[in-house]
């Protein structure tokens, strides 16, 4: 039967969400315009606003640069409103739930800087923007600008000609280069560029090949901006849009604008919601069969984001129904059509129930029930191997005594062609693979280990003292085929492999491993089945051991109470539900470097972000004299808000490094020695989703940025650092089969839609020495008594039996 069907039944699309009362500084909020709610228009289309305009604006481009405008095309002038035309200098703070921005534009009249205030997505410092607003008084902060509507133009002053070319929207012009070619034209530089660019060449240092280059360079941009532009109306950042050019090249802004579901298919992040909102504009009618099915597939692409591989087939026509506004008959007709061509796939389970797949998932699952059972029939490769005084000779080599279960665990591991080993911390997981690597070697077997992230392979590796590597690249992805390398017609050549951090492993990478293994070899995975489930589709560690037809030892004996009594104690006791702190400090002066876990309160996000930062800089730089960057880790429950990833990355590179030269990229800023984190696996470059590396070199003309992930070196052009984010703080999925010397970990009321046992028990099992909460006790509370996981609709187990 599959996974906890009664879940999938009481399964609903979360609600759209509107921005934090914090999510913006408290000088601008009387101007901030709250992100809209999702909701269903009068045409009957499914609505979702968060990151669109209620009215999509009229765009005009002007490719010659003689016509000064690049954007939407400015409403005729309201009763009180005025326009500001001038340089936007420099971004203050962005809402990317909202677009609203405050920021520094400094006017072509030449007055002083002016504060402008609103919904500004999509533009960067550098531009001219001619804005149509009102002025107001900031009780704090004086005179602001308050933004209704805008357009971007071409500059037409000297200095707004010169910031424009050297901000780097121009490939190849650094701000020296657009010094030089400004001094020589003038105002007429634009013209230039764009209608005589062999006039370049009297510019110093600009031959033939580069005033050619610059001209392609104006041209390629010139396109980029009109994609920017009409992207910009609906939601869509300048990353995404540069994403889009690059599969599509310049005809990307007609495919978004006449073929929006393609779009959506083709490019990742765009998405069915966009793809929608622009299908309004273009008359394409609610109830089109191109608009059904890809909105069922949205749905299903949507629960595939929640965990779910499979659901109910009425149900999802439901669901569907619902969301799309459309009558269930034609949902049931799109379903049909979905399964008819392969889009969709059913299966028909014993509990008379249909389920739908997307294609990889369905295939995915049977393709590891089918690996399974493989290995489970095929006779051991492995030399007849005397389990019990292998057990003994492994504990006499350790020096100490083992416990029954972990015993048990060496012998099983050794006696069963697939194996699982669970655990939580302290409980000796790390000992039995160690003592089963040992008796493996003595016995010339051919092993090897991996793991779902490079940190999980380097500590599986430290552990073992055995070479360990990554899943990706222990499979040798090859970007030309699309598709790993090691697979069923070339399988990897092992008598065992061991698989450690095994709950982070979903659908389609465990597919990948397993058909890989050789059906002589063993497969043994190591995984702590209470903490988070991974982040892509699927529950496969859960639902190997619930099928029942696989050999498991859980151990559930603590080991190393004594060498890590604070931590452990801890993790156990919330993992059993019990709620117990050390006393809350009140400031981070009191922090005790010799104490492994300890609470400093905060009384709001705001408090909370500047306590993080403080214990960066006075506790763990001060104090410990550690390395804030290399040897700590903040790890936040949600993205948004000021105690959120986001404003905690940008405060915490704020106050850790103080180098001046930045390349801005949308709302980031990326410097020399800042930490990153990779979002999207990206196998030309060998980097995957969830490393984490340091920047070493910064190219801001061209906007290429250098990037050290442990050893491996890449380089990153403008279109890709939407997949590169700062890393000072991550959130508490991305650290999974991660392990730091110091975790600081923000945990407030504010956060309780993710306030749940297993992401506040996986937070701090990734601590290895120190464990610093700052936040509210009550919020540590509501997540340790919140025990109500999201359940996740999977095949796997019923395919097993």
């Amino acid at each position: 039967m599959p996974h906890a069907p009664e879940a999938c039944s009481q399964f609903a699309l979360p609600p759209a969400r509107t921005p934090e009362k914090n999510s913006s500084p408290k000088a601008p909020t009387s101007s901030s315009t709250p992100s809209p709610k999702s909701q269903i228009g009068s045409d009957g289309r499914y609505r979702a606003t968060r990151h669109l305009r209620r009215s999509a604006a009229k765009h005009v481009l002007a490719r010659d640069p003689r016509f000064a405008t690049l954007g939407p095309t400015l409403p005729a002038k309201s009763h009180n409103q005025e326009i500001l035309s001038g340089v936007l200098e420099r971004i203050i703070f962005f809402n990317e739930e909202n677009n609203y921005t405050i920021a520094e534009l400094r006017p072509g009249d030449g007055r002083e800087k002016t504060v402008i205030t609103g919904q500004l997505g999509g533009v960067q410092c550098g531009e001219t923007l001619r804005i149509q607003g009102t002025w107001t008084k900031h009780p704090t902060h004086g005179p602001q600008f308050k933004i209704a509507s805008f357009k971007s133009e071409l500059p037409a002053s000297i200095y707004g000609i010169r910031k424009y070319l050297g901000s780097g929207l121009v490939k190849g012009v650094s701000k020296g280069l657009a010094e030089r070619i400004v001094q020589r034209f003038g105002d007429d530089t634009l013209r230039i560029i764009s209608e005589d660019s062999a006039k370049l060449q009297e510019v110093s240092g600009i031959g033939k090949q580069r005033a050619r280059s610059i001209k392609e360079a104006w041209d390629e941009q010139v396109v980029q901006r009109e994609l920017f532009i009409f992207g910009q109306t609906y939601g869509l950042s300048p990353a995404l849009c540069l994403r889009m050019y690059k599969q599509f090249g310049p005809e990307a802004t007609n495919i978004l604008r006449n073929e929006p579901y393609r779009a959506a298919r083709e490019v990742q992040g765009i998405g069915f919601k966009t793809a929608d909102k622009i299908a309004i504009n273009t008359g394409i009618p609610n109830d089109s069969p191109q608009r059904i099915d890809a909105g069922v597939e949205f749905v299903l692409q949507d629960l595939q984001d929640e965990g779910h591989t499979a659901f109910p087939l009425e149900e999802l026509n439901t669901l569907a129904s619902e969301t799309l506004q459309a009558d269930i008959e034609i949902i049931r007709a799109g379903v049909d059509r979905l399964l008819e061509s392969k889009a969709l796939r059913a299966t028909e389970a014993i509990n008379g129930h249909t389920y739908l797949q997307l294609p990889y998932n369905f295939f995915a699952e049977e393709k590891i029930a089918l690996s399974v059972k493989r290995l489970q029939e095929t006779p051991s490769g492995l030399p007849p191997i005397k389990r019990d005084i292998a057990a003994d000779w492994a504990e006499e080599k350790a020096g100490f005594e083992f416990g029954d279960s972990q015993k048990d665990a060496i012998k099983g591991a050794l006696a069963n062609k697939v194996f699982i080993l669970t655990g939580g911390p302290g409980t000796g997981k790390t000992t039995i693979l160690r003592a089963v690597v040992s008796i493996l070697k003595a016995k010339k077997a051919k092993i090897l280990l991996a793991a779902p992230t490079g940190r999980a392979a380097q500590r599986l590796a430290e552990s073992t003292g055995a070479y360990a590597q990554t899943i990706h690249r222990l499979l040798k992805f090859d970007p030309s085929e699309g598709g790993f390398v090691m697979n069923e017609n070339k399988p990897l050549s092992a008598d065992v492999v061991i698989v450690d951090e095994a709950s982070m492993l979903d659908a389609r990478l465990a597919a990948a491993l397993l058909q890989a293994i050789p059906s002589q070899a063993h497969l043994v995975l190591v995984g702590d089945v209470d903490q988070l489930p991974s982040v892509g589709a699927g529950n496969i560690l859960k639902d190997l051991i619930a099928s029942r037809k696989i050999r498991y030892v859980t151990l559930d004996v603590v080991f190393r109470q004594k060498k890590f009594s604070s931590i452990v104690h801890y993790a156990h006791a919330i993992n059993k539900g019990q709620v117990s702190l050390p006393a809350a400090l009140e400031d981070v002066r009191q922090l005790d470097p010799k104490k492994d876990f300890q609470f400093l309160s905060a009384t709001d996000q705001t408090d909370a972000a500047n306590k993080v930062a403080q214990v960066f800089q006075t506790f763990i730089r001060g104090e410990l004299r550690l390395d804030p960057v290399s040897d700590a880790q903040t790890l936040a429950p949600m993205h948004r808000g000021l105690a959120g990833v986001g404003n905690l990355n940008q405060t915490l590179q704020a106050s850790l490094n103080k180098n001046t030269e930045a390349m801005p990229f949308g709302t980031l800023k990326f410097k020399v020695g800042d930490k990153v984190i990779q979002t999207r696996n990206n196998y030309d470059k060998n980097i995957f989703n969830g490393d984490i590396g340091i920047v070493t070199g910064i190219d801001g003309s061209n906007g290429l940025i250098d990037v050290d992930f442990d050893g491996i070196q890449a380089t990153f052009d403008k279109s890709e650092l939407i997949d590169l984010q700062l890393a000072y703080a991550v959130s508490i999925h991305k650290s999974q089969g991660s392990e730091y010397p110091v975790v600081v970990i923000p945990l407030l009321k504010a956060h309780f839609m993710m306030l749940q046992r297993n992401l506040i028990y996986t937070a701090v099992t990734r601590g290895k020495k120190k464990i610093i909460i700052v936040g509210e006790p009550a919020a540590y509370a509501m997540a340790v008594r919140n025990s109500d996981a999201k359940s996740r609709c999977t095949l796997l187990q019923e395919l097993l039996r």
